[in-house]
């Protein structure tokens, strides 16, 4: 079995931080990538941020400047520091694995979400 599991979201003032953590574990073969996704009230999921070809990353335009993600050196967590809140960035945010248990296996694991609230 393979756990993905978010932590880290709560209530932040605008122009706020917050730093979310998300690890996967259990039987994992090999790690492809890891991502954030959110998705707020009434909206789609939408990706955040994510890495692309070697350590490069990519970020959806609303959160540029913004946000930071990043990687341990095992591949197995995920960071995302959110730095200079606003209240559009309330969201459910979600981390996606991008994993496979064995060989011809890959496929997406998501984690349960975590609430983050920008709101004085």
């Amino acid at each position: 079995q393979v756990q993905v599991v978010e932590s880290g979201g709560g209530l932040v003032q605008p122009g706020g931080s917050l730093r979310l953590s998300c690890a996967a574990s259990g039987n994992i073969f090999n790690i492809y990538d890891m991502a954030w996704y959110r998705q707020a009230p009434g909206k789609q999921r939408e990706l955040v941020a994510s890495f692309t070809t070697g350590s490069s990353t990519k970020y959806a335009d609303s959160v540029k400047g913004r946000f930071t993600i990043s990687r341990d050196n095992a591949g197995n967590k995920v960071y995302l520091q959110m730095n200079s809140l606003k209240p559009e960035d309330t969201a459910v945010y979600y981390c996606k694995a991008d994993l496979a248990t064995g060989w011809g296996t890959r496929t997406d694991y998501w984690g349960q979400g975590t609430q983050v609230t920008v709101s004085s």
